[in-house]
């Protein structure tokens, strides 16, 4: 088991850690052109396409369930048509987003009260990204259903790939063309279709033989798209509320300055960095989860959570310990703005919190994701939600920038022990 577990973590891992070291290049490359406005417009930039991406998640995380209990039991067919569902619905929506796009902007920049010198770099950013959305939507579908076929080597090789292409034209761009912010906004998006372009290439070589087209107007049916989004509903909305949670803190610390803005925005890529480890065995519990459901082995199951949790716990200890030794260090690799670096002090005992917080909560999603647990996942947010604003508001005008970091991590130990409740009654009876 622990083999199999692995075989799907690793590459995983590796496919994910290339996410948030993307994401400390591109702060890097703007943290070292003289203004702190350059990293909270990234930042900002950043939150504001997770709004929209994150918010249609399950295109990744739904297809990656379905497809997986369809393969435990062996219906291949029914997998072919989960692509191809998730493949429209996500390049329809990113079509939306690029013909709405003015009125997504002042919608969002109306939200967020930032400087006018970050906003006025955001938008920037913002008009150049906003053309990747059906790439990076479509590829959510393509990544979940490489997952649920129970192959995560595919998705690494595309992020990769993917974000190499990224960080070299992010590079060249800024400081040989020196486009500055438009140059990390360009590299991103030419990244994106490259990856959408590989994950083409890739099924077309390995799995063209499972008849795409000969499943097209069956997948598409009314009462197939029903069901699609049926499943996924919970997770649109439990998407909503992460979404919520993480606009609210970005848009709190830019309400305190640039420089806190600046100083949460890096002390956040510590979070992502341990984020997408664990996510790394969140898939696995995705696909071996869905596996083993659709076959109805529960014995492999059960085996399944318990050492999935033991690697959980063993990484959090161990990167409690790499930030607590490490972890100062570590931030003056991104900028050399003192001002940030100063300030970041003060909050830096909250990253500590972080791993052994929020270890549990992302081994669950993948658990509950894989077995199509869905309305537990949305109970379990909805209650880590609503504690994050009680702490907050109730702590904020004595604690400043400190209430907005124990509001979070109170949300992500809620999130976990929310979901270690509801877990035996979660697993027992779901399927697709």
């Amino acid at each position: 088991m622990n083999k199999r577990i692995l075989q799907l973590a690793i590459p995983s891992i590796i496919s994910n850690i290339t996410v948030p070291l993307l994401g400390l290049i591109d702060v890097a490359i703007v943290g070292h052109l003289g203004s702190p406005a350059y990293i909270g417009a990234v930042a900002v930039g950043g939150m504001l396409f997770n709004i929209l991406y994150w918010s249609f998640a399950f295109l990744r995380m739904g297809t990656s369930g379905m497809t997986s209990q369809a393969y435990g039991k062996r219906h291949l067919d029914e997998a072919v048509r989960l692509l191809i569902r998730s493949l429209s619905t996500g390049f329809v929506i990113g079509l939306l987003f690029v013909f709405l796009q003015i009125p997504l902007q002042m919608l969002a920049f109306h939200l967020i009260d930032a400087s006018p010198q970050v906003e006025a770099f955001a938008l920037v950013y913002f008009r150049i990204c906003i053309w990747g959305a059906p790439a990076m939507l479509a590829l959510y579908g393509f990544m979940g259903w490489f997952i649920g076929m129970q192959n995560s080597r595919f998705p690494m090789y595309i992020s990769i790939a993917q974000n190499v292409v990224n960080i070299l034209c992010s590079l060249f761009l800024v400081f040989v063309l020196h486009l500055d912010v438009e140059g990390v906004a360009f590299g991103t998006l030419i990244a994106q279709y490259s990856g959408l372009l590989m994950a083409v290439l890739l099924w077309m070589k390995y799995y063209s033989r499972l008849g795409l087209m000969n499943h097209f107007k069956a997948s598409l049916q009314i009462v197939e798209m029903r069901r699609f989004f049926s499943v996924n509903s919970d997770i649109f909305l439990r998407t909503l509320c992460m979404v919520v949670v993480t606009v609210f803190f970005t848009s709190s610390g830019a309400q305190q300055g640039d420089v806190i803005l600046a100083v949460n925005a890096l002390l956040m890529q510590l979070f992502t960095l341990f984020s997408y480890i664990m996510d790394g065995f969140a898939y696995a519990g995705e696909a071996l989860t869905g596996r083993y459901v659709g076959a109805t082995d529960r014995r492999s199951l059960h085996r399944l959570v318990r050492l999935l949790f033991l690697w959980g716990g063993i990484l959090s200890l161990l990167f409690t310990f790499l930030y607590a030794v490490g972890g100062s260090a570590f931030l003056c690799l991104l900028t050399n703005d003192a001002d940030v670096i100063n300030a970041s002090e003060a909050y830096f005992y909250w990253v500590l919190a972080i791993p052994l917080a929020g270890f549990a909560a992302f081994l669950w999603d993948g658990i509950f994701i894989g077995a199509t647990a869905t309305r537990y996942m949305l109970l379990s947010m909805l209650v880590a939600s609503a504690s994050f604003f009680v702490i907050y508001y109730s702590f904020h005008q004595q604690w400043d920038n400190h209430a907005l970091w124990a509001a979070f991590i109170a949300y992500l130990s809620l999130r976990g022990l929310m979901q270690t409740c509801w877990s035996r009654r979660a697993l027992r009876t779901h399927s697709i």
